[in-house]
């Protein structure tokens, strides 16, 4: 490609990024006079892009508004940027539920790739793993992602269709604050209106979604992910557990994070330094509990199971066999 033909396309993709563009600006990037900018815009003109002229004081050059350019432009580090994206979004659940979108379009990017970045990124892929299986995660339907997304952002009631995980289904509004993204699966969190509480929802049981007339205020405090986190440690599960962990809290979630466990006030002791390291009830809850062991005893501090007597078993048992095992010569 002919030098300045390249940078024609460039001044046409830095027109593309949006809003009003210098010709100093302009210059500056392409590396050229501002003389030389303009007759590369009379350029894109004759190719029937329609190039505006902004007069005054702060003005310069622009798409004009509302116009969609047929061809979509990338340079070899942007395609690669996109199909990575598209590549880790699918891994860790953060694509749609259409599924089939995001591996055409990463199909069609890479057919126009030249084959020694095509083999770069295929060395890329085949070295990337996930912590996510294929079929682990479970993405929202495109229709409802763009409806609540849209009511977060102005601030509007959503009517949303859910599907609990016992199979029951409901009819509710959400005043929805914010989306929020863990471990492969989506959630929205906001208020309830109907039972006056904050609720958090997974966004793939949703099976409609329509915003509704009015608006609402956030409350103060703390933000959507935050609220996710502190929603699902306290989420009905099997167990009911209660630990007491002779720790801070840093040490403590270290190894229970707030997705998993809630850490309350320290215990009433004796020295009231509040350096020193005190008992913390650690309260959780689970479908499983033979994680919970070793989780624990890697932890390396002293703790105390209130409940379930269940654990309290487990844990015993974890320590007969550590036992046994540094016994054996």
């Amino acid at each position: 490609m002919a030098r300045p033909t390249g940078r024609v396309l460039t001044l046409l993709e830095l027109l593309q990024s949006g809003g009003v563009r210098t010709v100093a600006e302009l210059a500056d990037r392409l590396g050229v006079e501002g003389r030389t900018v303009r007759r590369y815009v009379d350029h894109l003109v004759d190719l029937g892009i329609p190039v505006e002229a902004v007069r005054g004081r702060y003005g310069g050059y622009r798409l004009a508004p509302g116009y969609r350019l047929p061809p979509l432009m990338l340079n070899d580090d942007e395609a690669l940027a996109v199909l990575l994206g598209l590549a880790v979004g699918r891994r860790t659940g953060m694509l749609t539920a259409n599924g089939t979108a995001g591996e055409t379009a990463a199909a069609k990017i890479r057919r126009v790739l030249p084959a020694p970045l095509a083999r770069r990124l295929d060395a890329v892929m085949e070295s990337l793993a996930s912590t996510a299986e294929p079929g682990e995660s479970a993405a929202p339907g495109t229709a409802v992602l763009l409806a609540v997304s849209d009511a977060v952002r102005h601030r509007r009631p959503v009517s949303i269709r859910y599907t609990d995980r016992d199979g029951r289904r409901s009819e509710r509004t959400l005043h929805p604050y914010g989306i929020v993204t863990h471990e492969g699966r989506w959630y929205v969190t906001g208020g309830d209106p109907g039972v006056g509480q904050d609720r958090t929802f997974r966004l793939d049981r949703i099976a409609d979604a329509r915003t509704l007339p009015g608006s609402f205020e956030p409350p103060a405090g703390p933000g959507p992910a935050e609220r996710v986190l502190s929603g699902l440690a306290r989420a009905a599960y099997r167990h009911e557990v209660t630990l007491r962990i002779h720790g801070t809290v840093e040490q403590i979630r270290a190894r229970l994070p707030a997705s998993v466990a809630s850490v309350a006030e320290p215990i009433p002791a004796d020295d009231t330094d509040p350096h020193t390291e005190r008992w913390l009830r650690v309260e959780l809850r689970a479908e499983r509990l033979d994680w919970l062991p070793p989780v624990l005893a890697s932890l390396d501090r002293p703790f105390a199971v209130e409940r379930p007597d269940e654990l309290r078993d487990l844990v015993a048992a974890l320590a007969d066999r550590l036992a046994a095992s540094a016994r054996r010569a």
